[in-house]
């Protein structure tokens, strides 16, 4: 038996969910924006209780560590952290885009464009094969109609696909128009194949890959 409780709190939903050896058992999804610090620790509660386990009996804990929310990737590693620490278990990080483009199945010879929006016309992208092997990594990338050229075929989607797909001038792009989000229901697969790979995190020095810097916005000062 592999255990593993995955986590995403990289967008507006606050989803987990837990699989043996990569299969799904159980899984809680609330979608809700600013709903992460107040859910996240029911929802996990929830799913162990469906499934039937205790957080002790986990072989390790796995979280979609970005890109995505600043504030949500924060709350989902440290909650991660927490729990690896308390009971003793590794630590698997997944990347976010990844995770989405486990949602999409397409055929073998088509690339994978998972799209997160970043506001404006910027995305977080990255590429990768049917298989969900890395083609080219995260970035943050500021779309135009000929982004993305030297792929084909492709499949784009994503929440960050929509805004694209009236300028796109990409002749071998498909869209898939529902606006897809990263689930921990998605990450199964990917958070066994780290497990068996000791592909772990340290406790201490791992941090969210945000991919770019937060801008903070200077709160207003109201008159008297």
């Amino acid at each position: 038996m592999s255990l593993i409780l995955s986590l995403d709190t990289s967008t507006q939903n606050c989803s987990v969910a837990i699989h043996d050896k990569g299969q799904l058992i159980s899984q809680e999804l609330v979608s809700e924006e600013g709903s992460h610090s107040k859910a996240l620790t029911l929802l996990i509660e929830k799913v162990m209780k469906t499934a039937g386990y205790a957080l002790a009996d986990l072989s390790a804990v796995a979280v979609s560590n970005g890109p995505g929310s600043y504030t949500g990737l924060r709350i989902g590693l440290a909650t991660a952290k927490g729990i690896c620490f308390a009971l003793d278990k590794p630590l698997i990080c997944l990347p976010t885009l990844q995770v989405l483009a486990a949602a999409v199945q397409a055929p073998a010879e088509t690339l994978l464009l998972p799209l997160l929006d970043a506001r404006r016309m910027e995305v977080y992208a990255a590429v990768y094969t049917a298989d969900l092997q890395e083609v080219a990594p995260q970035v943050a990338h500021i779309l135009s109609p000929e982004s993305f050229q030297e792929f084909k075929p492709v499949l784009a989607f994503g929440n960050g696909s929509a805004k694209w797909m009236e300028t796109c001038a990409h002749a071998a792009i498909t869209f898939v128009e529902e606006p897809l989000c990263p689930e921990a229901q998605h990450m199964g697969k990917l958070a066994y194949e780290a497990f068996l790979n000791e592909k772990f995190e340290n406790l201490v020095t791992k941090e969210p890959d945000y991919l770019k810097e937060y801008m903070g916005i200077k709160p207003t000062l109201k008159s008297l």
